[in-house]
């Protein structure tokens, strides 16, 4: 169902509803030929951290970008809610669209999400690109050992009625005064404007179950992810795109794949790599996709 954007938006895509069984997904679409894309954002993301990526991928591919069950202006999540259950609703939009098999790109917490999808349903899926990406049993656990070094808000995230409880109210706070300037480095890339369309949808009521629930699975589905990369297997050609955690996404995906993994490693870029250097990501996705439907 076409609809109007309720937040920001920019004049190449439409913004549309979909019902799915248990939720609604809101994505948006862009382009008109091509091999279809599926953008794929994290936390504390939506789909607008693709906003400068989808006009240039969209000149050559059909484009869309989704925002999971409990982020951005998709349904809330429950407290069940979980990787399987992300990478169910995927299917699902996917068969919904018709337009599988397609280009699957996966940033940061979604890691498990597309993983899920890949092996479950590799029919969906023509590639796989992960951006700043770890995956649980692979060492993204580790990001939550504050005692070396991890990150603060995984834990409180992941605790049962924590973020209601301390970060509810305090969104612009946390996302503008904290988690972006601390993991992004380049100046002005990521404006005010910005952390207030995503802060706006994390102020919904129940806005942080989506993230909460992701962050939960990623603490006890090590030992699955592990388990499923090895037998399906990861059987589509990867491209790991680095930024701010170094060679963390390639070594994490050469690890999960046993076998050859593309790679591209873009300097000078923090964690938020699709909103300090689209045209760079854009770039690497494209010439990666290129070669992919050549073949």
């Amino acid at each position: 169902m076409d609809i109007a954007p309720t937040g920001r938006t920019i004049p190449e895509v439409t913004h549309h509803h979909v019902e799915l069984d248990g939720t609604r997904l809101h994505h948006v679409a862009a382009g008109t030929h091509g091999t279809p894309i599926l953008l794929v954002h994290g936390f504390p993301e939506s789909w607008w951290t693709f906003h400068k990526v989808i006009p240039l991928l969209a000149e050559a591919h059909r484009v869309v970008a989704v925002d999971l069950r409990g982020f951005g202006d998709s349904g809330t999540a429950t407290d069940a809610f979980d990787s399987t259950a992300a990478a169910e609703d995927l299917h699902r939009l996917i068969e919904h669209l018709g337009v599988g098999p397609v280009h699957l790109v996966g940033q940061d917490i979604s890691g498990a999400t597309v993983v899920r999808l890949v092996t479950t349903y590799p029919q969906d899926v023509r590639s796989l690109t992960a951006i700043e990406m770890g995956l649980p049993g692979f060492g993204l656990e580790a990001l939550a050992d504050v005692t070396h070094g991890g990150a603060w808000h995984i834990g409180a995230l992941a605790a049962p009625g924590i973020p209601e409880l301390v970060l509810a109210g305090r969104e612009r706070e946390l996302l503008g005064g904290h988690l972006f300037p601390a993991m992004s480095a380049t100046p002005g890339a990521i404006t005010d404007a910005d952390v207030e369309e995503f802060a706006r949808t994390y102020a919904r009521p129940d806005g942080w179950r989506g993230a909460a629930g992701l962050y939960r699975s990623m603490l006890r589905e090590g030992e699955e992810i592990r388990a499923i990369t090895r037998s399906p297997g990861l059987t589509v050609p990867v491209l790991a795109i680095g930024a701010g955690g170094g060679p963390f996404t390639a070594d994490t995906m050469s690890r999960a794949t046993g076998g050859e993994v593309s790679a591209a490693q873009l300097a000078g870029v923090g964690h938020y790599a699709a909103m300090e250097a689209p045209g760079e990501v854009a770039r690497a996705l494209l010439d990666f996709l290129t070669d992919v439907d050549a073949r």
